[in-house]
């Protein structure tokens, strides 16, 4: 078994910096897109052998040191009720969504086991195929916020304006949403270590739109009850969000075994403001990944002296992006990135 990822999760010593890429398995693949000139987004995710398989293809291609199963943040939703939908060219779309306290007491908070059944039937496919190529199995969910802004908004959002005006104005029917959000996302999460996940993140991505003492307020608790109740499995969980850079010291009281943060700060200086309790991840900007390689490569060599620069009583370090791949990457640059961080001289202190 590749251990070097598990054992960054945990701030332990690896011979060699592990890299694996958020949406590694997606659309900036040919492979993937062949599948998917056949098969809707959800029809994927909802078949474990074509989810599977996907979940499959970087490893394949590329020899990441880690993989993360293929799925979406949003069906956990369609569990409690919500109708979603992917629409041609505009994303997700929820037809019901969440605008009253009556619409939060409808939502229900059904097991795992029953609204999500073929994710868990997903990794435990994957999780037999990783196994003799010697690869660790990364599952995941939304975080409580970034799923109920989706619930409110119906989709995406640039103001988060109905989301906050909830938040603000309706504050018992808002902890009772993201009560019931970190309900079913807690009992998600475990229920993929049950199926073989052997390591978990979550997906705040839209938790930079907070100021850090609204996140503290009306967040921050629903995500350390989550993270808690993940870590009860004793697989690493990672914290996943971007535009925090802000308050970083916040994250660092979550819990997470591991702190992924995005390019809009030096992986150093995030580092040392998240203080000693949680491995880093990250933390290249995507866009990098369409530059010329002479270019990527200083991106990339840049990081992981940036990485070194801490100090030597640390450990605990995984590459990756700050977000996910884009479409339009290059899959050669793919793989020239992962070739050079698996060869790279550059030494990631020790604890």
């Amino acid at each position: 078994m590749n251990i070097r990822f598990l054992d960054a999760c945990r701030g332990q010593n690896s011979y060699n910096t592990p890299i694996w890429l958020m949406r590694q398995a997606g659309r900036y693949m040919a492979a993937y897109r062949k599948l998917r000139e056949k098969h809707g987004l959800l029809e994927m995710v909802k078949t474990p052998e074509l989810a599977c398989e996907v979940t499959l293809q970087p490893i394949d291609a590329f020899g990441m040191d880690a993989a993360i199963i293929f799925s979406d943040i949003l069906p956990i939703l369609e569990g409690m009720g919500l109708k979603l939908t992917f629409l041609q060219g505009e994303g997700p779309h929820i037809e019901n969504p969440i605008r009253t306290s009556a619409d939060i007491d409808a939502l229900r908070t059904p097991p795992a086991e029953e609204s999500l059944w073929f994710t868990l039937d997903a990794i435990k496919l994957a999780r037999k195929e990783l196994d003799t190529r010697g690869i660790p199995l990364i599952g995941f969910s939304g975080a409580p916020f970034t799923l109920a802004s989706y619930a409110i908004e119906g989709g995406g959002s640039r103001e988060y304006r109905l989301t906050k005006q909830m938040m603000y104005g309706e504050p018992h029917a808002w902890h009772l949403l993201m009560e019931k959000l970190s309900a079913v996302i807690g009992n998600y999460m475990c229920a993929q270590v049950r199926a073989g996940a052997q390591a978990l993140q979550l997906f705040d991505s839209w938790a930079g739109a907070l100021s850090p003492s609204d996140y503290a307020t009306y967040v921050m608790p629903y995500v350390r009850k989550v993270i808690a109740h993940a870590k009860t499995t004793d697989v690493p969980v990672i914290y996943f969000s971007t535009g925090t850079s802000g308050y970083l010291p916040l994250l660092a009281e979550l819990g997470a075994d591991v702190v992924s943060v995005d390019w809009r700060i030096d992986l150093d200086v995030a580092w040392r403001a998240l203080g000693t309790r949680s491995a880093i991840q990250g933390n290249l900007d995507p866009m990098a990944l369409l530059a010329p390689w002479p270019e990527l490569e200083k991106c990339a060599l840049r990081l992981l002296e940036q990485a070194s620069r801490v100090h030597a009583n640390r450990a605990g370090f995984i590459f990756n992006l700050g977000h996910g791949i884009l479409q339009q990457t290059p899959e050669d640059n793919v793989k020239r990135l992962v070739d050079l961080v698996a060869t790279s001289a550059e030494a990631v202190p020790r604890r």
